[in-house]
């Protein structure tokens, strides 16, 4: 199999690990009292940065580029607000939603060129745009909020790299390979969230809202997160940004939505039950054609 037979076959296997891990990633604190989530999202962003500094070690500590941790500062800030969004609007909606402006945000940003990083060509581009398009059939407030933070999440690791090929650039020979700035990225979303509960702290006057019994879920939540995305890191570099957000933004709220009817029974109704299906098919389909425009 050629190289480029081999990064096809890697990404699209990591974009399969990742939508199920991003589907599932939220199922082990469905059922358990998190209150308003400040004190959660501290705990899964702490399980988060272990497994970067598992991945660091695994890498051989390569070299860390502080630049790359804004991506990791934007995410947890769009984290925020994921607890009100699962309570209020349960978790394949929140997902569903969030992922269609999170694959908005993210293709669009590489496809375009935004933010000064490189335009992304495709051989079909047709079919980029109708799979990006299809993929984005939703949306409501909280959540299309966190998605255009989602979405832009790695809009720096893909700077770093754009720029590391121009001679004037301060990145100038930066590492191509996306896993090579994890570390960074999430070393920006653990000091992020740690500096939002520590405001959330003084705003409770020293008295935070801590549910011991979330933290163990929380913490699987975390790790469970941070592989997918460790995944998506690698589905990027195989397949481009391009391509691998309509992907992997958009798989993960069918799988959401499979829990949300099999284990959580939010969805009920034959009427609902066709409404979903009607939205797999779209996905499908968009994701289809966004993989089909890279071949």
């Amino acid at each position: 199999m050629s190289n480029n037979g081999t990064d096809l076959t890697t990404g699209f296997i990591s974009c399969i690990v990742a939508i199920l891990l991003f589907g599932s990633n939220f199922v082990p604190l469905k059922k358990y009292e998190t209150g308003d989530g400040m004190f959660l999202q501290w705990v899964l962003c702490a399980a988060v940065w272990l497994v970067a500094l598992v991945v660091n070690l695994i890498l051989h500590c390569p070299k860390f580029w502080p630049f790359a941790m804004v991506g990791g500062c934007i995410w947890a800030t769009g984290n925020i607000a994921v607890v009100p969004i699962i309570k209020t609007i349960g978790l394949g909606l929140g997902i569903l939603i969030w992922g269609s402006f999170n694959a908005l945000t993210g293709w669009a940003s590489s496809r375009f060129g935004w933010f000064g990083m490189d335009a992304e060509e495709v051989s079909k581009p047709l079919l980029n745009y109708v799979g990006a398009g299809l993929s984005v059939v939703r949306g409501c407030s909280l959540a299309v909020i966190s998605g255009i933070l989602y979405g832009s999440t790695f809009v720096p690791i893909i700077y770093i790299k754009d720029h590391s090929k121009r001679n004037d650039s301060i990145y100038v020979g930066a590492s191509q390979n996306d896993l090579d700035y994890v570390f960074a990225h999430f070393s920006g979303i653990f000091l992020t969230s740690t500096v939002y509960f520590l405001a959330y702290c003084v705003a409770m006057k020293n008295s935070p809202k801590l549910y011991p019994k979330a933290v163990l879920p929380g913490f699987l939540s975390g790790v469970l997160w941070a592989i997918a995305t460790c995944c998506w890191f690698i589905a990027n570099h195989s397949l481009s940004p391009v391509v691998s957000f309509p992907i992997i933004t958009a798989g993960p709220g069918f799988i959401a939505a499979m829990w949300g009817v099999f284990m959580f029974k939010e969805i009920q109704g034959r009427q609902n039950y066709l409404l979903m299906i009607l939205a797999f098919c779209i996905i499908l389909t968009g994701a289809l054609c966004t993989a089909f425009s890279k071949i």
